[in-house]
C-alpha cells in the first residue's frame, strides 16, 4: 500500500488536507495512519483516525456527508497528503459546508484583484449552497427541485440573452450573461463536473489552432 514511503510521524499519522476538487475549496485537515490511508485508497471514500477518540472513522459513517476520492496526492517530503474529493454534503460536524469557515482577525478581507476572482468565489458560494441547503436560498431551491429545473433556467437565461444582443443593449446583456454564467456554474456543479475541465478544453483547442 505505502509504495510510495509516506513518511507518518511518531504518532503513525500523516496530515491530510482535504479540498472539494471542483471549488478547490478547503474543506477540513484531519489525520490518517496506515489503515485508514488504506482503506480510503481502497474504498474511494475517506477515512480518518480520530487523535480523542484513537480509533478509525468513516467520514460520513453516520451523518451520510460522505467524501468520493477523486484524487490523492503527497508532497515533496511525503509527510503530508492531498486529498481531493467530491462531498455529499457539509464537510464539518458543525454543518457548515468549509470547516475553515472563520477569519482569525475578524475583519472583511477584500476580494483578490485578479480578474476572474469573482468566478472562483461564486464556485464556493454554489459548492457551500449545495452542501449545506440552507432555507430560502435561491441555489438551494434550484439544488433541490433538480436537473431539469437547472436546465429550465440555463435555457431561459440563453434565450434572454440573445434577445438582449439582438436588441443592442449593452445594458441589458451584461446582466442576462451574468444570469447565464451563474446557472451555467449551478449545473456544472450539479452534473460533478469541474470548471477546470472546461477550461482543459478550451487550453488543448488554442494550443492546437
Amino acid at each position: 500500500m505505502n509504495e510510495v514511503n509516506i513518511r507518518f510521524n511518531e504518532q503513525g499519522l500523516v496530515p491530510a488536507i482535504v479540498q472539494d476538487a471542483q471549488s478547490k475549496e478547503v474543506l477540513t485537515l484531519a489525520y490518517m495512519n496506515e489503515e485508514s490511508l488504506k482503506k480510503s485508497l481502497e474504498t474511494g471514500e475517506t477515512w480518518f483516525y480520530s487523535r480523542s477518540r484513537q480509533a478509525l472513522w468513516h467520514k460520513g459513517e453516520t451523518s451520510g456527508h460522505t467524501q468520493r476520492i477523486v484524487e490523492m496526492r503527497y508532497d515533496c517530503d511525503c509527510d503530508a497528503l492531498l486529498v481531493l474529493v467530491e462531498p455529499a454534503g457539509p464537510a464539518c460536524h458543525t454543518g457548515s459546508y468549509s470547516c475553515f469557515s472563520n477569519r482569525l482577525n475578524g475583519e472583511h478581507v477584500e476580494r483578490s484583484a485578479q480578474r476572474f476572482a469573482i468566478i472562483n468565489e461564486l464556485e464556493k458560494v454554489i459548492a457551500a449552497r449545495e452542501a449545506e441547503r440552507p432555507e430560502g436560498a435561491y441555489t438551494t431551491y434550484l439544488f433541490d427541485k433538480g436537473v431539469d429545473k437547472i436546465l429550465k433556467k440555463v435555457g431561459e437565461e440563453a434565450a434572454e440573452v440573445i434577445i438582449a444582443a439582438k436588441n443592442r443593449n449593452p445594458e441589458e446583456l451584461k446582466w442576462e450573461v451574468a444570469d447565464l454564467l451563474y446557472h451555467l456554474l449551478v449545473l456544472l456543479r450539479e452534473q460533478k463536473l469541474p470548471l477546470d475541465a472546461v477550461l482543459a478544453v478550451l487550453t488543448e483547442r488554442h494550443a492546437g489552432k
